[in-house]
């Protein structure tokens, strides 16, 4: 056989007959076929908290029982592979995974992931199931619009399953279809209407940002911030999400070395904690509508702080859009009936209802 031919032969794909699938099914290595998944479980989760302690912790387990598990995985390993799994290193230490090990951890999560995704799909195509992503100013968009269906989905037994989302997550949430619509929002050029082509939305409200400080006004007596003023103000900024879109559009993609910022923080709740006490004195970028909610006493730890708006200097000029967000074209796969597509149209409504209240208000 010439070289080329010997290359070509080694990067061909071996084909497997139906009836060869069938005889490595049936003689899978029953240490194999000991394995649970439950098992599996337990080794990716020591693996990602580093402990059999934190792991029991975790999953509501003595740690006894996870150790057991992890002992038994060991055996199954050696008897697979010729190796164990993980490796005690000493009271206090981590466990020490083997590179057999970190395999079958990452094995296992995948495996589970992929499982929990196409279960959920099945759910999903036979309407037993709406997965809704919201954050915890988004919740609200939900609420009425389940209101008006509830009754409707609850007589079917359609389960409704609401998951907290952190805005750095959304579009990696639903585009892995974890989640069958998402109640959040996303920077836009003011008054685009062009808001998300990827995507099927429908708009809530939209608005631009301000800034909650604690500062005196005789420390920062303007009514309005500018661009170029607030390089110079102590901040309080998230460390990733929405909010920081804006900012890598105004200040550019390292807007951490031109901005004076005090403090980055995950949600707005601990933002507000460092302005009351004082830690930290200075602004927080919200929302408008979360600084009015704030005025307004809706939200906890707020007092003794004041809402600025965004001056000039800002460009290109941005806002908030906020709404509801679904896959572009997977709504079309489903029946008017099927619950994704009640829930969608239970969203238009609830809008319709929320603009006329505002208009009579």
């Amino acid at each position: 056989m010439s070289a080329d031919a010997q290359g070509r032969s080694s990067t061909q794909t071996v084909a497997v007959s139906p009836a060869g699938a069938l005889e490595a099914l049936v003689r899978c290595d029953p240490a194999l076929l000991e394995l649970t998944l439950d098992q599996l479980r337990t080794l990716a989760v020591v693996r990602q908290t580093g402990s059999a302690l934190r792991a029991a912790e975790r999953l509501g387990r003595q740690q006894s029982s996870v150790q057991k598990q992890l002992d038994t995985l060991n055996r199954q390993f050696q008897r697979l592979c010729g190796e164990s799994l993980v490796v005690k290193q000493g009271r206090g230490k981590a466990l020490l995974f083997t590179p057999s090990g970190q395999a079958a951890a990452g094995w296992s999560e995948e495996l589970l992931r992929h499982w929990t995704l196409r279960i959920q799909e099945c759910r999903r195509r036979l309407g037993a199931t709406v997965t809704v992503g919201t954050t915890e100013f988004t919740l609200d968009y939900l609420g009425k619009a389940w209101e008006l269906v509830k009754d409707h989905l609850q007589a079917q037994e359609v389960e409704l399953k609401v998951v907290h989302v952190r805005t750095r997550q959304f579009w990696e949430k639903l585009d892995s279809k974890e989640l069958d619509l998402l109640c959040g929002g996303m920077v836009t050029a003011t008054g685009s209407v062009d808001v998300a082509a990827e995507y099927e939305f429908i708009e809530w409200r939209r608005g631009p940002l301000a800034l909650l400080t604690n500062l005196s006004r005789r420390e920062l007596p303007v009514p309005k911030v500018s661009a170029a003023r607030l390089r110079s103000l102590p901040l309080i900024v998230p460390a990733a999400g929405v909010l920081t879109d804006f900012l890598r559009r105004w200040y550019g993609e390292t807007y951490q070395r031109g901005l004076a910022i005090v403090a980055e923080i995950d949600d707005v709740y601990y933002g507000l904690a460092l302005l009351r006490s004082h830690l930290v004195d200075g602004c927080m970028l919200v929302t408008r509508s979360v600084g009015q909610a704030v005025l307004n006493g809706q939200l906890p730890n707020a007092s003794d702080v004041r809402l600025l708006e965004l001056g000039d200097g800002f460009d290109p000029p941005l806002e908030l859009v906020s709404g509801v967000f679904a896959r572009r074209g997977e709504r079309d796969h489903y029946t008017p009936t099927h619950p994704v597509n009640v829930l969608w149209e239970a969203f238009t409504a609830a809008v319709s209802i929320a603009a006329k209240g505002d208009l009579e208000e």
